[in-house]
């Protein structure tokens, strides 16, 4: 009778490991013709993606099927397979791309258009085919869907502009103007799983702004602790000295970078006080963390390389090499 029952515990943990799913940071390279994979589990790169050249932002489908690159090379979306890690699809767009994002059911993926007069192209996964073009005032920068998947968020470097897209209609409903140009985006999501404030950095600003979602207004900023003249870095920063910002999953802080600086920040959630740092690569400048909210991964544009943070203690645990000007990143989970 132990045997038996040894056996069946065996088989049953056999079948939860063959039906766990993976998780990869997926870490394009915008000086290069390679996405890397890593493996959040050994922090080792375990896979290459070739052949999309000035490749820019990334997500993947809902499922773990697909990843979707944008190619500012040749202006189109890059469908790659997550077997075999061929591009199966290049969806042409109406102009140069940059960052992209998904709909929560992975019908739907949203790529800013930075081009003028400025644009968010929809792209329909099934047939794999430009739905729709969504005019926006301004060139798009990087697009967002909030954590309820209710709204397509567009942020515009030139207009100035955090616009608000209604997902359904995907017809743009209002906007945030800013005193100057709109960068990285982060979420807070209230408990009912609506948005509730919007972290936004900006061109110039060695910090990030706060929006209420509900009274569409800015309602604050916070500025980044001060490094001194020595340590601080102020060229190539590209009019942006602090790009990268995230809430992590379980929504308890928010992680802020600062390629000024050369550091990664934590702040308390919801009253954001500063808990704490940690050092970075050369020019960080996008981050994202693990389902498990466990670690972050920062790309370091300058050091051709991703900084791997342990959340709980804010420690260093390794800079991986990757390919040339790493930039975005995003994180998807394999079946």
């Amino acid at each position: 009778m132990q045997r038996v029952v040894l056996t069946a515990a065996i088989a049953v943990a056999l079948t939860a490991v063959a039906g766990a799913s993976s998780v990869r940071i997926i870490q394009t390279n915008s000086a290069g013709t390679t996405v890397h994979l890593i493996d959040p589990a050994t922090n080792t790169v375990v896979g290459v993606i070739n052949g999309i050249e000035v490749n820019h932002g990334a997500t993947s489908a809902p499922d773990g099927s697909r990843f979707y690159i944008s190619n500012e090379a040749e202006k189109t979306l890059d469908v790659v397979d997550t077997k075999t890690l061929k591009v199966i699809k290049s969806i042409p767009l109406t102009a140069h791309p940059n960052n992209v994002s998904i709909s929560k059911d992975g019908k739907r993926v949203y790529v800013a258009i930075a081009a003028a007069p400025g644009a968010v192209d929809v792209i329909d996964t099934a047939t794999m085919t430009r739905a729709k073009s969504i005019p926006v005032k301004g060139s798009a920068h990087n697009t967002y869907v909030t954590p309820d998947g209710k709204y397509v968020i567009c942020g515009s470097v030139a207009g100035k502009l955090m616009t608000v897209i209604d997902q359904k209609t995907e017809e743009p409903l209002w906007s945030v103007a800013f005193d100057a140009g709109v960068r990285p985006i982060a979420f807070e999501k209230k408990a009912d799983g609506s948005t509730g404030r919007v972290f936004v950095q900006l061109s110039d600003f060695n910090g990030f702004a706060i929006v209420d979602f509900d009274q569409r207004k800015e309602v604050g900023r916070v500025e980044l602790p001060e490094v001194s003249e020595k340590e601080r870095v102020t060229e190539g920063l590209q009019g942006s000295p602090s790009h990268g910002i995230g809430v992590t999953p379980d929504g308890k802080t928010l992680w802020v970078l600062s390629k000024m600086n050369s550091h990664i920040y934590e702040y308390s959630m919801p009253d954001l006080k500063l808990m704490g740092d940690a050092p970075t690569g050369h020019h960080p400048d996008w981050l994202t963390f693990t389902p498990d909210s466990k670690s972050v991964y920062i790309a370091n544009a300058g050091s051709n390389s991703v900084t791997v943070v342990d959340i709980a203690s804010r420690k260093v645990v390794k800079e991986i090499p990757v390919g040339y000007v790493p930039k975005r990143n995003a994180t998807a989970v394999l079946p």
